[in-house]
């Protein structure tokens, strides 16, 4: 399986999302990968949301 392309910004901002090393990030499966990188858009979303409201 191929690797998943990713910038490294993302990459740093998906380890720091996920609480785990780059290392790490690095060979976890794609498919977690995409499951996470989903969730933290999903929120970063729902953050800018709440944000617009607030305003």
């Amino acid at each position: 399986m191929r690797r998943m392309p990713l910038s490294a910004d993302t990459a740093v901002k998906l380890a720091e999302y996920m609480k785990v090393p780059l290392e790490h990030l690095m060979h976890m499966p794609q498919h977690i990968m995409i499951q996470k990188l989903a969730e933290m858009a999903k929120g970063q979303v729902e953050e800018t949301n709440t944000e617009k409201k607030e305003s």
